[in-house]
C-alpha cells in the first residue's frame, strides 16, 4: 500500500471514530505509519485528505448498495440489502459526519457526504420504482419518499445503537424496515393485483 492509500485509509478510520474536528494531521500521520514530509508529499493539508477519505469512503457506502442493483425481484434486492450486517454501535461511516459541525460548515466535505446519500437514495428510488412496477409494492408508493423512510430508518436504528450502546436497535430498526416491507407487499397483493 502506497503511502498516499496508507494516510488515506487512516484519515478514514479517524474520521469514523472521532469525527473530522477531533483528528489531526499528526493522529493521521501516526496511524498511517508515516512521516510529515509523506503527508504533504501527498496532500495540501488535512482538509485535501479529508476530501479524498470521504471520497473514498462514498464510493464504499455506493458499492455497499449495490445489492439493490443485483439478481432477484425488486422485493427481493432490497430486503437483501436490508439485511446486511451492520455494526450498529460504530455508526454509518457517511452519517457521523453529519454531527460534525466542522464538516457541516464546509461546503466541499458537505457535498461530498450529501453526493453518498444522494447516490444511495437514487438505488433505493430505482429498486422501489421496479417494485411499484412489478406489482410487488403498491402503486401508490411513492420512490421517493419511501427510499428516505428507509434510509431514515437505517440512520436512526445506528444512532440508537450508539445511544444504547448496543447492536439490538440496529437490528430492531432493520427488523422493523423489513416488517413495513412485508405489509407493503402484501397491501399490493391484494389492491394492486399485477395485469
Amino acid at each position: 500500500m502506497s503511502a498516499r492509500d496508507q494516510l488515506t485509509a487512516a484519515m478514514a478510520e479517524l474520521l469514523w471514530e472521532r469525527g473530522y474536528a477531533a483528528t489531526s494531521p499528526r493522529d493521521v500521520m501516526a496511524r498511517a505509519g508515516v512521516g510529515q514530509g509523506s503527508m504533504y508529499h501527498h496532500f495540501g493539508g488535512k482538509h485535501d485528505l479529508a476530501v479524498e477519505a470521504f471520497s473514498a469512503v462514498a464510493e464504499e457506502m455506493a458499492a455497499a448498495s449495490s445489492p439493490l442493483d443485483g439478481d432477484g425481484s425488486p422485493l427481493e434486492r432490497m430486503k437483501r440489502y436490508l439485511a446486511i450486517p451492520r455494526a450498529g454501535t460504530r455508526g454509518c461511516r457517511v452519517g457521523r459526519m453529519t454531527q460534525d459541525p466542522q464538516v457541516v460548515a464546509d461546503p466541499e466535505l458537505l457535498a461530498v457526504v450529501a453526493g453518498a446519500f444522494d447516490a444511495m437514495l437514487a438505488r433505493w428510488e430505482r429498486a422501489i420504482a421496479e417494485a411499484v412496477t412489478a406489482g410487488e409494492l403498491p402503486a401508490s408508493t411513492v420512490p421517493a419518499d419511501l427510499a428516505r423512510t428507509l434510509s431514515a430508518v437505517l440512520q436512526g436504528g445506528y444512532v440508537l445503537a450508539r445511544a444504547k450502546g448496543s447492536q439490538e436497535p440496529m437490528d430492531a430498526a432493520v427488523r422493523g424496515a423489513l416488517s413495513l416491507l412485508d405489509a407493503a407487499h402484501a397491501a399490493a397483493r391484494t389492491s394492486d393485483p399485477p395485469d
